[in-house]
C-alpha cells in the first residue's frame, strides 16, 4: 500500500478534477432527460452497445438480430471482458447485470484517468499530466466514460500497459495488453505498441526524437538483465485478441476470417477511410448539410495535426503506435460514422500537444478553460444521449 501511497496523492488533483467534470455531466444529463421525459439511468446502462453487452452477459453468446435488408447482428461482434465482468459483479452483488456494466465502467474510468496521467506525468511531469487528465474528462464524447460501454475499461488497460512498456514492466505490459485484446478490436494497438517497443529495445534503436525521454526518465537497465521478461511480455500480448477471433471462427465454422465476417453482418469493415469520405462528400449536395460535412472535414484535419504534432514533439514511440492504430482504426472503418468521435476517445496522446499549451497558461486561466469546455461538453452529452442515434 506504501508504494501506491505516493503515485496516488501525486495524482490526486487530476483524479478529483476528472471526478468533478464526470458528475457535471452526469448532474446535466440527469436534468435533461427528466425534462424530456427520459431516464438518465435507462440512457446509461441499457441502449445501443450496452444493451448488447448484457444480453451476452446474461445469456451468452449466439444472440443475433435479422433485419428486412438481410443484415444480420450477431452479438459476436462484442468481445467479451466487459460481459464477463459484468456477469461477475451480478454473481456476488444484487446489481443487475447493466448496473454491474455502470460499475465497471465508472471504476475503470477512474484507472482510465490515473493511467493517463501516470504515463504523462513519466513523459512530460505532472502539470501537464493534469491538464491531459482533464481535457480527457471534457471531451465531447466525454459522457461515454461514464456508461456501460467498454471505452473506460479498453483505456485503463491500454494506458497501464503503456505505461509498463514505458517503465520496462513487459510481462505487466503483455498482460494488460492481452485483456485490452478482450476488451475491443482496438486492442491490436496496445499489442502493436507492446511489440514495436519490444523489437526496438531488443535491436537497441532509439528514434532519435525519443532520445532525450529515454535518456530521462527510463530506468536504467540492470547489470545482466535479461531478454525473457520482454520475450514473454511479446508472447503474451496478443493472445486476447488472437484467442477470441479464432474462437469466433471457430465458433461460426468460417475460419480465422469469421470475425470479419459478423462485422459485415454490421456493415463494418475498414476499407481505408473511402466510406467515410463518401459520407463526407455526401454532406456537401445542401446547405445546411454542407456545414456538417466542413465541421467533420475540420475535425478530421484537427486531428491528423495533433498527430503530427505529438510526432514532432517527441513523444515515445510505443505511443506514437498506439495513437497511429487507434486512429487508422476509427477513421478507416466503413460504418457508424457518427460513432468516429467515440472510437477516437482511446488515443488520449492525441490530447498532449494541448496539454502542454493550457499548462504554460497561469493555473486561473486553464481553470477557467477548462470549466468552460466542462459546461459545454456536459450541455452537449446531455443533448448526444437523449437524440435518437447511437452514440
Amino acid at each position: 500500500m506504501n508504494d501506491l501511497a505516493a503515485p496516488l496523492r501525486r495524482a490526486a488533483p487530476a483524479l478529483l478534477g476528472y471526478a468533478a467534470v464526470r458528475a457535471l455531466g452526469l448532474v446535466v444529463l440527469a436534468v435533461w432527460s427528466a425534462a424530456r421525459g427520459k431516464s438518465a439511468h435507462t440512457l446509461l446502462t441499457a441502449r445501443w452497445d450496452a444493451l448488447w453487452y448484457t444480453r451476452v452477459a446474461d445469456l451468452g453468446y449466439g444472440y443475433e438480430v435479422r433485419l428486412p435488408n438481410g443484415d444480420v447482428h450477431s452479438n459476436l461482434a462484442f468481445f467479451p471482458l466487459l460481459p464477463w465482468l459484468e456477469r461477475l459483479i451480478h454473481a456476488i452483488s444484487p446489481l443487475s447485470y447493466a448496473d454491474g456494466g455502470l460499475m465497471v465502467s465508472v471504476l475503470a474510468s477512474l484507472a482510465a484517468a490515473w493511467g493517463i496521467f501516470a504515463v504523462v506525468e513519466l513523459v512530460y511531469g505532472g502539470r501537464v499530466a493534469v491538464c491531459a487528465v482533464l481535457l480527457w474528462a471534457v471531451l465531447p464524447v466525454g459522457i461515454v466514460q461514464s456508461m456501460a460501454y467498454s471505452e473506460s475499461l479498453f483505456t485503463a488497460l491500454a494506458a497501464w500497459s503503456l505505461y509498463a512498456v514505458l517503465t520496462g514492466r513487459w510481462v505487466t505490459a503483455g498482460t494488460l495488453a492481452l485483456l485490452a485484446g478482450l476488451t475491443r478490436p482496438v486492442g491490436l494497438a496496445v499489442v502493436a505498441a507492446v511489440w514495436v517497443a519490444g523489437i526496438t529495445s531488443f535491436t537497441g534503436f532509439t528514434p532519435r526524437a525519443e532520445a532525450s525521454f529515454v535518456r530521462d526518465r527510463s530506468p536504467a537497465p540492470a547489470p545482466g538483465a535479461r531478454i525473457w521478461p520482454r520475450a514473454l511480455g511479446m508472447a503474451i500480448a496478443p493472445l486476447g485478441a488472437a484467442g477470441y477471433v479464432l474462437w469466433v471462427g471457430h465458433r461460426t465454422g468460417k475460419g480465422p476470417f469469421g470475425y470479419l465476417d459478423v462485422q459485415a453482418g454490421w456493415r463494418n469493415g475498414f476499407d481505408g477511410g473511402a466510406a467515410f469520405a463518401r459520407f463526407v462528400g455526401d454532406k456537401f449536395t445542401s446547405f445546411p448539410s454542407a456545414l456538417a460535412g466542413v465541421g467533420l472535414i475540420v475535425g478530421v484535419g484537427l486531428v491528423l495535426w495533433l498527430y503530427v504534432v505529438g510526432v514532432r514533439q517527441g513523444q515515445p514511440l510505443p505511443l506514437l503506435v498506439y495513437t497511429g492504430v487507434v486512429t487508422a482504426l476509427a477513421l478507416c472503418a466503413s460504418s457508424y460514422f457518427g460513432s468516429k468521435p467515440r472510437l477516437l476517445m482511446p488515443a488520449f496522446p492525441l490530447l498532449l500537444p494541448l496539454a502542454l499549451a493550457l499548462a504554460r497558461l497561469r493555473t486561473s486561466r486553464s481553470a477557467w478553460v477548462v470549466g468552460g469546455v466542462a459546461a459545454a461538453s456536459a450541455v452537449y452529452g446531455a443533448f448526444w444521449l437523449n437524440g435518437s442515434g447511437p452514440p
